[in-house]
Order: C-alpha cells, then sequence, then structure tokens
C-alpha cells in the first residue's frame, strides 16, 4: 500500500511540475529570508552543555559572581627586557583606558602601587636577604648613580672599583654578573649600536625571572554579537594602539592577544571559512560523481536543486528550532548534503534503468511511477531510520550534538520530502532520457559468487574483528579540553601557549567558593599540601607571611640604602663631551689594573670599550649615553618604593585585586593552579581526582573539562542505546521480521567495531567535535544496509551487481566527498570531525559491500 501510494504521488507531482516547483522554490525562499534574519552562530563552548547539570550550574554561577574575570582579551607584552615589557604595558593601558567605546574596563593585573611596593615581602627569607645583602653592597655605587644618573655618573663609579681594586679593598667576586651586564652594553655600544641596559636585570639577577617573561594588559572588550567576531573592534583598537608604541614600533617589544573572546573569534573565523570552503568544493565534487552516475545533466541538475532546495529548507528549519548554531551543528550542511544525496542517487539510478512501455512524457509518468513503487519505501524506511538515529541524540545533556540531531534527523525527512515530490516534478521539466537498463555492475557478478562461495570464512573473519573491536571499546579515550580542537597557529593559540609553562597564566585551575575568608583560607592550606599542586590562591595570598622578619631585614637595607638614594640636587644630564672625558678618564684608570686582572674579567672589555668610547662622534656617545641610563631612574625610584614597606593586612589589599577573591556577602574565591603542563588530558584528570575530596562544590576550568568528557560520553552511550532500538523498532515495523531486522543491524554494529579499531590504530583521539562520527555512522549506515536487504527480499539475487550497489558506492563517494572537505579544514576540530567521518564511512562501506552479501541467507543467489 505504501509504495503504491508513494507511486501515485511521484506522477501526481510530475503532472503539476510547475506547481510543485513554484511551491518549493517559495518555501526555499521563506527559509532564506528566515536563515538570513534569524540564525546565528557562536563559537562559545559552553553553549554545548546544558545548564541543568549540577557541575555546570556551578561553573555558570562562577561566572555571574565573578563577571570580570569572563570575556577577556588579554595583550601579552613580550620585551627584550623588563623596563621594556613594563614600559610599554603601561603606555598600552594608558592609551586604551581613555576607549569607553570598546572596553568596560583596562587592567595591569601584576603592576600596581601596592604590589610594587610589598613586592620584596612576598620573597622567602633566605632570597629576600640576599637580594638585599647584593643591593647593600652596591650601595656606593648606587649612590653615585642616585646622584648623577647618567653614562658620566655609571662611568665614574666604575672608576671608583677601579681605585678599589687598585687599593686592594674591592672584593668583586659578587659584582661579576653585573660587570658582565656593563661589559656587553659598553662593547655594542663602542660597536656603533648602543642597546637599552636593564638595571632590574643587574640588581635584582635572577629574582627577574620569578615574574615570567611577559607584561599584561587586561581588558574586558565591550562584544557586538551581531558581528561574526564580536570582539573583533577591541582586538583591532589594541593593534592599532599598539603599533605606535616607542618599544613596540623600534621591534624591542611585541604584543600578542590571547584570552577567550580572541580564540572564539578567530576560532569562528577558521570554522566559517572551512564550512564554506568545504560546502561548495562539496557541491562541485558531489556534481562529479553525479556524472559518473546518471551520465547526463538532464539528471544531475535536478538532483543538485533538490539538494540545495533541502539544505535551504532545513536551514530554515534550524533557524526556527534552534536559533544559534554551535561549532558542533554547524556542521549539519555538509553532513545533509553528503547523507540526502544517497536519496537521489538511489531514485536516479532506478529510474534509469526502468524500461517502461510507452515512450515520451507517458513513458516517463510510467518510469516514475514504477521507481517509486520500487524504491519508494525503501528510501522512507532509510530517511525514517537515518532521522531515528540523529534524533536519538536530542534529549541528551551535550546540546552540541542534541541541536546538531535534531536538525539532521529533521534534514533526513525533508531530504525524503524532496526526493519523493520536488525531484519527480523536475525531472518532468528537464525530461532525461530513460530505459538504460544496464545500471548495475554485471562484472561484479563473479565477485558476488566467490563471497558466497567463502562466505563461512569471512563471516568467522568479521567475528574476530567483531571481537577484536568490542576488547578495544574500554581502551577508547575522550579529550574533553576544547582547547585541542582550536587551531595552534592562530594567534590566541599561540600566545595562549606561551604562557601555559607558568600555573598561575595557565587556563588550567580548580575553583571554592568558600562562605568566608577563614574557610578559604582552611582550604587554601589544604590545598597547598596536596601533591601536584603549585598553589592555591586567596585574598590572603596577597598578605605577605613572615612581615615582622622580612620587614627587619628591609628596615635595615633601608637605613643604609635610602640616605644613599635620596639626593636633593642631582646632576645636569651631561653633554657629548663630558660623556666622552668621562670615558677616557675611566679608561685610563681601568688600564692601571689590567695586569692583576685575570685574562677573562670583565673589567678588561669594559676598559677597551671605554677607551672606544672616548673617542667616538658625538652622536654615538648621547645615543649611549642615553641606552645606559634610560632605566635607571625608574629602577631607583622601585628601590626606594620597596624600601619603603609597611606591615599589612587584608584591609590593604586593594580594591580591584579584592573584588577578584571577595564578594560582598563575604564568600571568598579559592584558586587552585596545578605544577606542571596540563596539556594532557591525564594530566587534567590526575588534578582534578587530587583536588575532588576537598569537596563536593569544586569548580573551575579543570573540573569543567573533565566533568563535560563525562557528560558527552554518557550521553553519546544513552544515545547510542536509544538510537539502535529506534532504528530496530521502525525496522521490525517496516520489514516485519526480526531475522530481517538483524540482518540490516549487524553489519550496523559490525561498521561501528571496526571504526573503533581504526581509532586506537591510526591513531584518532576522541573529541567533542569528532565524535559525531557515532549518529552519523548510524545514519549512514542504516541506509545502505537497508537498500541492500529489502534488495535480497524482493528476490534480487547478485547484491554486487545490482543497481542498488551502484547507487550505493557513488552515494558513498558523493559522502565521502563532503566528509574529505572536513578533513582538509585549518580548524583541528572540524578536520578531526572529517577523518574520523572518513574513518566510520569506510567500515560502513567494507560492511555494506562485502559483509552484508556474506551474511545474507542462501536464496539471494543460489535461486537462481
Amino acid at each position: 500500500m505504501i509504495s503504491l501510494f508513494i507511486g501515485r504521488l511521484i506522477v501526481l507531482c510530475a503532472k503539476r511540475a510547475s506547481l510543485v516547483v513554484a511551491l518549493f522554490m517559495l518555501l526555499a525562499a521563506t527559509s532564506v529570508w528566515i536563515s538570513y534574519n534569524h540564525l546565528g552562530v557562536t563559537t562559545d563552548t559552553d553553549k554545548m552543555l546544558s545548564d541543568r547539570l549540577a557541575w555546570k550550574k556551578r561553573s555558570d554561577m562562577m561566572g555571574k559572581l565573578f563577571p570580570q574575570k569572563d570575556n577577556l582579551l588579554v595583550a601579552v607584552i613580550e620585551a627584550d627586557l623588563p623596563e621594556e615589557g613594563r614600559a610599554t604595558a603601561r603606555a598600552l593601558a594608558d592609551k586604551l583606558s581613555g576607549d569607553h567605546e570598546h572596553f568596560n574596563y583596562i587592567r595591569l593585573p601584576d603592576d600596581n602601587a601596592y604590589l610594587n611596593r610589598n613586592g620584596l615581602m612576598f620573597l622567602d627569607q633566605k632570597a629576600l636577604a640576599k637580594v638585599l645583602d647584593d643591593t647593600v653592597a652596591a650601595q656606593p655605587f648606587l649612590g653615585a648613580l642616585a646622584a648623577d644618573p647618567s653614562a658620566r655618573g655609571l662611568f665614574d663609579s666604575l672608576g671608583l672599583i677601579a681605585e678599589g681594586v687598585k687599593r686592594g679593598q674591592a672584593n668583586m667576586a659578587g659584582f661579576q654578573a653585573p660587570l658582565i651586564g656593563f661589559a656587553n652594553s659598553l662593547e655594542a655600544a663602542a660597536n656603533g649600536h648602543p642597546e637599552f641596559l636593564s638595571w632590574q636585570q643587574l640588581l635584582a639577577g635572577n629574582l627577574t625571572d620569578l615574574a615570567g617573561r611577559y607584561q599584561f594588559v587586561m581588558t574586558q572588550p565591550k562584544l557586538d554579537y551581531g558581528s561574526f567576531q564580536p570582539g573583533g573592534a577591541a582586538s583591532d583598537a589594541i593593534r592599532a594602539a599598539a603599533k605606535d608604541l616607542e618599544f613596540v614600533k623600534a621591534g624591542h617589544a611585541h604584543v600578542y592577544l590571547t584570552g577567550d573572546v580572541q580564540i572564539s573569534d578567530e576560532e569562528f573565523a577558521t570554522v566559517a571559512d572551512g564550512m564554506v570552503a568545504g560546502l561548495l568544493g562539496s557541491l562541485v565534487l558531489v556534481i562529479v560523481w553525479l556524472t559518473l552516475a546518471v551520465h547526463t545533466w538532464r539528471v544531475i541538475v535536478p538532483i543538485v536543486i533538490t539538494l540545495i532546495t533541502g539544505l535551504l529548507l532545513t536551514t530554515g528549519f534550524a533557524a526556527v528550532a534552534v536559533g544559534t548554531l554551535n561549532l558542533i551543528s554547524v556542521a549539519f550542511a555538509i553532513l545533509f548534503v553528503g547523507i540526502a544525496v544517497d536519496f537521489a542517487i538511489q531514485f536516479s539510478v532506478r529510474l534509469r534503468g526502468q524500461q517502461p512501455t510507452q515512450s515520451g512524457e507517458a513513458g516517463l509518468e510510467e518510469a516514475l511511477f514504477k521507481t517509486g513503487e520500487e524504491t519508494g519505501h525503501q528510501i522512507l524506511v532509510a530517511a525514517l531510520a537515518t532521522a531515528a538515529g540523529f534524533l536519538a541524540f536530542t534529549p541528551t545533556a551535550f546540546l552540541g550534538v542534541a541541536e546538531l540531531g535534531l536538525i539532521a534527523g529533521v534534514g533526513m525527512l525533508v531530504a525524503f520530502v524532496c526526493t519523493i515530490l520536488l525531484l519527480p516534478a523536475l525531472l518532468r521539466l528537464f525530461r532525461p532520457s530513460i530505459d538504460h537498463a544496464r545500471t548495475g555492475y554485471t562484472f561484479m557478478k563473479p565477485v558476488d559468487r566467490v563471497i558466497r562461495h567463502w562466505r563461512k570464512p569471512l563471516l568467522a573473519m568479521f567475528a574476530v574483528v567483531a571481537v577484536a573491536g568490542i576488547i578495544l571499546i574500554p581502551s577508547l579515550k575522550f579529550d574533553g579540553d576544547p582547547l585541542h580542537t582550536k587551531d595552534p597557529k592562530s594567534e590566541g593559540m599561540r600566545t595562549l601557549h606561551l604562557l601555559m609553562s607558568n600555573p598561575v597564566s595557565s587556563p588550567y585551575s580548580a575553583e571554592y567558593l568558600a562562605p568566608n575568608l577563614d574557610d578559604a583560607k582552611s582550604m587554601a592550606d589544604r590545598a597547598g599540601k596536596l601533591p601536584g599542586i603549585h598553589d592555591a590562591m586567596w585574598l590572603g595570598s596577597y598578605v605577605p607571611e613572615d612581615q615582622d622578619t622580612k620587614l627587619a631585614l628591609i628596615q635595615d637595607a633601608a637605613q643604609i640604602l635610602i640616605p644613599g638614594l635620596t639626593v636633593q640636587t642631582v646632576q645636569p644630564a651631561p653633554d657629548a663631551a663630558a660623556v666622552k672625558a668621562s670615558a677616557a678618564s675611566v679608561a685610563t684608570a681601568l688600564s692601571g689594573i689590567l695586569d692583576g686582572l685575570a685574562p677573562t674579567d670583565p673589567l678588561r672589555r669594559i676598559q677597551a670599550a671605554l677607551a672606544r668610547l672616548a673617542t667616538a662622534p658625538d652622536a654615538l656617545a648621547m645615543q649611549t649615553n642615553d641606552a645606559l641610563v634610560r632605566f635607571l631612574p625608574m629602577q631607583l625610584d622601585t628601590l626606594k618604593d620597596v624600601l619603603s614597606a609597611q606591615p599589612v593586612t587584608l584591609k590593604d589589599v586593594p580594591d580591584v585585586i579584592k573584588r577578584d577573591y571577595l564578594l560582598p556577602d563575604g564568600r571568598a574565591l579559592v584558586e587552585i593552579h596545578p605544577s606542571g603542563l596540563m596539556t594532557q588530558s591525564g594530566a587534567l584528570h590526575r588534578f582534578v581526582k587530587t583536588v575532588r575530596p576537598l569537596s563536593p562544590e569544586m569548580a573551575g576550568s579543570a573540573v569543567d573539562i573533565v566533568e563535560s568528557a563525562k557528560t558527552i560520553v554518557g550521553a553519546f552511550k544513552a544515545a547510542a542505546i536509544s538510537a539502535i532500538i529506534m532504528i530496530a523498532i521502525i525496522l521490525l515495523f517496516a520489514l516485519r521480521k526480526v531475522l530481517d531486522m538483524g540482518l540490516v543491524l549487524a553489519p550496523l554494529l559490525l561498521s561501528a567495531l571496526m571504526t573503533v579499531i581504526l581509532i586506537r590504530v591510526v591513531p584518532e583521539t576522541l573529541n567533542f567535535a569528532n565524535i559525531i562520527a557515532l549518529p552519523l555512522l548510524l545514519g549512514v549506515g542504516v541506509s545502505f544496509n537497508i537498500y541492500f536487504v529489502m534488495n535480497w527480499r524482493s528476490g534480487v539475487q547478485y547484491p554486487l551487481a545490482s543497481p542498488t550497489a551502484r547507487a550505493v558506492l557513488f552515494s558513498a563517494l558523493t559522502t565521502g566527498t563532503a566528509f574529505g572537505s572536513l578533513a582538509l579544514s585549518h580548524h583541528p576540530g572540524t578536520a578531526s570531525m572529517g577523518r574520523l567521518l572518513l574513518l566510520s564511512l569506510g567500515c560502513t562501506l567494507l560492511a555494506t559491500l562485502v559483509f552484508i552479501p556474506a551474511l545474507l541467507p542462501k536464496r539471494s543467489i543460489d535461486q537462481e
């Protein structure tokens, strides 16, 4: 009855071809209008999981309580010298601070008066004592520079060293590193290329490494969600401000952008570019395969129009049902083309093989009726089963695939309707020739016989493969880190990778919201003692420990240093003649002690460089003066500032820091940072396993990643079982025999197990982007299998030589083309999706073309 109804409906559409085509064009135009006005795309991976999940609720709550930590755009400054980086960060922040059009706020997280003044107190006592001892030892040197902060003052101070060495009163053992630094800078200047001298590195030595190589300007941009790149305007503003900064223009400092805003903007651009290019490329190659499948443009054009119309209708549905596509559901377009073309190919290949008894339009209508009667119910069952495979994912908590399942599931029904209604009408208008009896591959009959002859060994081999796949299932790993699916070559990701080695700037952490500061301290103390934990930051972390002991050391040093650093009258800046005269004088003084110096002593290099500078051009002498002491006043001011440190308490922590750790109601945040690199999912899982016993309310990026992985895997397990049950029910209702249902499902399960083996052998890592291969495997596999089994039921004796095999082959080629375009994407997540889809398609095709012919009972061939 269904076959007869479909056949008559096809003929009716063919007779009313113009009306049917006009109606579908109107629907397509309406879908385009709806999609243009109501369909958006988001790259926010937080939107891919249900808000009803307990851990997701905690994560979202943290975002609402500390909104200043979300939607960040971070400028990372990498400079040759620490002072250049600090000056560049301050200049950039100063230029951006007045831009209220693009930014909510601008911050220098590591550069504020509180941290700068109390910086020494955050050192441990041993390191503090060493830096203070070294600084006190340099007191005469620093005092002279404070009175004359110029190259002349520096040269004169070096002259004091020469005098001390001459009298045997100078112990130079502790000054080798600064002297080597002076020697390098003076040699560069003498060679005509003066370089800025880092006084911070000279005076603080290795302690400068504790602050890291990078300076940060933290911004929260005003996002324009009407743009494809919501943070694009803010990024452009930062780049425009940075390019004119002194050290950036000179090439001594570089400004890179990262943060979730930058990475999301870049990801959308990459994904969108790959999707558009992939879709266009797929359509072109699909046309090539269609040409080989049906041989005439009079069939190819109707198929392409049918595909495009179905795609537009499905897109319109997506706009109404979903509204905003995510990074997974955006792939529905290529998946629609890859699967829906199968229906059109099946119909067209069967149509071309009909032998009507009439000619002209009557003959075409007769052929359309017979094709609909023969294949309409097969395509219907395939569409329903495929749709069920996709729709089974809709109720899951993994919204990314749930949306894809809904859109693709309805899209399969749309594809069936377009194939049954629109395609016959278009074929009537284009009037292709028919009566091509040899639409199958007759040369494949011997292969059918070979498979039948070796049936038992083949089935035994596939049984072994299935067992191997079952054994490997527990070893499958899922990588839930969204950063691993992003383009590592993008600016945002390259910059982020630079920061990952520092646990404090790494994007991975665990967070706990304590009811009060006392509980926050207790949690931080407990967490800090656990293995694999770098630190546990809370508001109290910004109050130095052992202040009495450290302040005593600082005050002792201040009594010695401050009088020399406090100068009432600073000498005026020297001219070129004064600089060269000082260089000549000190070079002469140093020459008198050369005989007593070791061959590698840096004073030898200093003397030679000063002698050359004494006769240098005036312009070079002034450039040298500027290079040597450019950052000296800054360092002297910093030194006086840290020596004025006073006792501090929680009340002294500035509000800009306090807001990140303390809520108005008294609740306090604890941030736990892991030690070591967290780039591997195994490391993240160990870190989360370590901190989870501290509290069931633990949140943070690391917890989110681990929990999302569990959620996604659980969703796929539940959805896969549901999909198989739904497909089985549809097959049982359509085929009415348990055996026939099993003949369709067995190759489906086998292809899934073979895919498992390939994932382990290739290897290919499962992630939240490529795991959609599972529903697609169900969709494609069940379609191919249904055609073969239903042909077998109708008496087809050579399955591989039949028109169905030809249609399946070209359907696989077109589908593979769509998936291949994904595999070539520059976006790692999309590319991994394409690769895994190709692997699963290959397994599906092997199961369909080899396993099914071997599995089918003997009546298939032996009835001949």
